[in-house]
């Protein structure tokens, strides 16, 4: 569980998403748990800096234990200039805040995750976690609500009432402070457009790691919406975000880590972490045919858009 405050990576079981607990996830993952839970070495800088989009860097992954000042001067190393910390529960979004607080390469986005909002609704307290998130959100360098969402994959059917009225919520929030908005859609594409359509999206709307397809990309587009892609791009059997970000207008593209998950080729299956983020930059401009440089200043220009100034 997340402890008070800290330089630390903390440990953060979440509920129903098992994968957010760093001991099952390297469990899970790992063959008679010998799986290689070394951070990947540093890739070759970036000559024009970005920022890394969407990452946990409060769960503890890897066997080397970095602490988030650790995190933030690889990132740095390499040319990532700044990081959005998410939140996915009371607590994980907590420490988002306080991570943004004193950091000046951390901003915030803070929620109750889709997959988390059913075991709140369970327990009777789902207002009060929206309540919370609310006051989170007022903080002035807690620039999103995120991540939230719906998520059809990991929660039962009798949990998507408790996520549609989360959701519901969070946008409202997300409208109220003025700030963007995270979304975690797994198996829910027109569910979640539905949704956006209905209540109205906020102005600033991404999709956190982008698992649709071209035709999805393009509604995304005509709306207005961000598209944030992940190390999980560069995987073979992801064809669907390849097709998606050849049709993303370059305005509407962002770059995430999602770490210490989905990271990429030819380190997948090793903890993730923002100094990666060159390595995922490189293979979206080779997809694109860009050039790197020009890709990664108007993907920064985005990120900032997006959230505003780290300054």
């Amino acid at each position: 569980m997340s402890t008070a405050p800290g330089s630390e990576p903390v440990e953060r079981p979440r509920g129903t998403l098992d994968q957010a607990d760093p001991s099952a996830y390297v469990r899970e993952r790992s063959v008679d748990g010998r799986r290689d839970v070394s951070y990947p070495p540093a890739p070759e800088p970036l000559t024009v800096g970005v920022f890394d989009n969407h990452t946990h860097l409060e769960i503890a992954d890897g066997d080397e234990g970095l602490s988030l000042d650790e995190q933030l001067a690889r990132a740095v190393e390499v040319g990532v200039l700044g990081v959005v910390q998410a939140g996915g529960d009371i607590d994980s979004s907590r420490w988002s805040a306080w991570a943004a607080a004193s950091h000046p390469r951390v901003l915030a986005a803070v929620a109750i995750h889709p997959n988390e909002a059913p075991a709140y609704e369970e327990a009777g307290e789902l207002d009060a976690a929206i309540d919370a998130i609310d006051v989170l959100a007022a903080e002035p360098r807690v620039r999103a609500i995120g991540e939230t969402g719906l998520d059809f994959f990991r929660t039962e059917e009798s949990g998507f009432a408790a996520q549609h009225r989360s959701f519901e919520a969070h946008i409202a929030l997300a409208k109220k402070h003025g700030i963007a908005m995270q979304i975690h859609d797994r198996d829910a594409h027109d569910a979640v457009l539905e949704t956006l359509e209905r209540v109205g999206a906020p102005d600033k709307t991404v999709f956190h790691c982008f698992s649709g397809d071209e035709a999805m990309a393009r509604i995304a587009a005509d709306r207005g919406y961000y598209l944030s892609f992940a190390g999980n791009v560069t995987f073979k059997n992801a064809q669907n975000l390849r097709d998606a970000l050849r049709v993303t207008p370059r305005e509407r593209i962002l770059v995430e880590t999602d770490a210490p998950f989905l990271t990429p080729v030819p380190y997948r299956g090793r903890p993730n972490a923002p100094y990666l983020v060159p390595v995922t930059m490189r293979y979206l401009a080779d997809e694109l045919g860009a050039d790197l440089d020009e890709l990664c200043a108007q993907v920064a220009a985005n990120t900032l858009e997006v959230y505003g100034s780290f300054d």
